[in-house]
């Protein structure tokens, strides 16, 4: 959907604001992550040395490129749909066809991850958790503190454009 910036109302345009920030500045994570590999595929074929430590890392950083990538992707409008059926209808159907996604899909998933990701990021602080791998990496709850807060933000990207698709179809009646 494309709504003029201007239309849009303040508070999910401070909420798109803060997200489209977080992700521009998170997808620095990506190059980081291409160093790591091509690091990695150096020194298991030219040096002949895998390092678990770089797996598990290139792991992790992916993880974070997701978790946070997901509201950033809602924010800007790029996530993913049924586009062939989509383009059929009208921009007003379009649109509830988003509301009703989101209630009715996005925001129940959002809210088991959160509720059932908080007591797993507990159980791994509350032990220290690390790799299983005796060379990896230590503080795997790091980790996972980006499983709620991605979520949480993806939650605030739905909020923000249920305000936004709401506007729209209030303002388009």
């Amino acid at each position: 959907m494309s709504i003029e910036t201007n239309s849009i109302p303040k508070f999910s345009q401070k909420i798109d604001n803060f997200i489209r920030r977080t992700g521009e500045t998170a997808s620095w994570i990506n190059g980081i992550l291409i160093l790591v590999i091509i690091l990695q595929v150096v020194l298991r074929y030219v040096f002949g040395v895998g390092m678990v430590v770089l797996e598990e890392l290139q792991w992790h950083l992916y993880a974070v490129g997701i978790m946070l990538g997901m509201s950033y992707c809602l924010v800007l409008d790029t996530h993913i749909r049924l586009d062939v059926a989509h383009e059929k209808f009208s921009p007003r159907t379009q649109e509830i066809i988003e509301l009703l996604g989101t209630i009715f899909l996005l925001f129940p998933i959002i809210i088991v991850i959160l509720i059932h990701s908080w007591p797993f990021l507990e159980e791994s602080i509350r032990i220290n958790e690390r790799s299983d791998s005796p060379v990896g990496l230590p503080f795997r709850w790091i980790i996972k503190i980006f499983l709620p807060l991605g979520f949480s933000l993806l939650g605030l990207a739905a909020i923000s454009r249920m305000i936004r698709g709401i506007h729209f179809l209030k303002n388009r009646s």
